[in-house]
């Protein structure tokens, strides 16, 4: 990576980057907020020869919680039972989180190790998502070690129905407000043509 880096000409910045306080290792208030406001990321993982897999989890805003400041979790649910991401974990604990947020154009690395928790009662409790219906069938841990801030270029944005619902009632009770005074209009043109 870094013969590359030197290759293509930004190594000295990211030599600096090295050399001054480097990647940040542990949750932030700024991260813990921006994890808060997500409703999906992709899970990056690989078996034990290096095949990687990522994975699209979603659920509710904040459904991937920050246990303490190296820790995040999140419930697991069942899914189409094929078990990559829990395959690959059991034999290689390297694991990535890519946590995007599309509507802004943000993008957050996350280096760590992810484990699998299977059993732990008050652990499922304190990660599942009240407004999901779904059974938790296990936790999933993950320690952070270094996270990075991607650049924002060429990301196109890209709405939840969340985001879009207010701003469709909006327009909706709008539509339903001119269609009323349509009606009105024409049910006694005559109103309207009165000083």
């Amino acid at each position: 990576m870094k013969t590359i880096q030197t290759q293509k000409g930004s190594r000295a910045s990211y030599a600096r980057m090295e050399q001054g306080a480097g990647w940040k290792t542990s949750v932030t208030s700024d991260l813990a907020q921006y994890i808060a406001d997500l409703d999906m990321f992709y899970l990056g993982t690989a078996n034990a020869q290096g095949q990687p897999y990522i994975q699209y989890r979603g659920g509710s805003p904040g459904f991937l919680k920050v246990l303490d400041e190296q820790t995040l979790g999140f419930a697991d649910f069942g899914g189409n039972r094929q078990y990559i991401s829990l395959g690959n974990l059991s034999e290689n604990p390297q694991a990535f989180l890519f946590l995007m947020d599309y509507a802004n154009s943000r993008r957050v690395k996350v280096w760590g190790t992810a484990r699998v928790v299977e059993g732990d009662e008050g652990l499922e409790q304190l990660l599942r998502d009240p407004a999901y219906p779904g059974n938790v069938e296990r936790a999933i841990l993950f320690t952070v070690e270094a996270w990075d801030i991607n650049c924002p270029q060429h990301i196109h944005p890209r709405f939840s129905q969340r985001q879009i619902k207010p701003v469709v009632e909006q327009l909706q009770a709008r539509i339903a407000e001119l269609e009323s005074e349509v009606q009105r209009l024409t049910a006694n043109p005559s109103a309207h043509d009165q000083p």
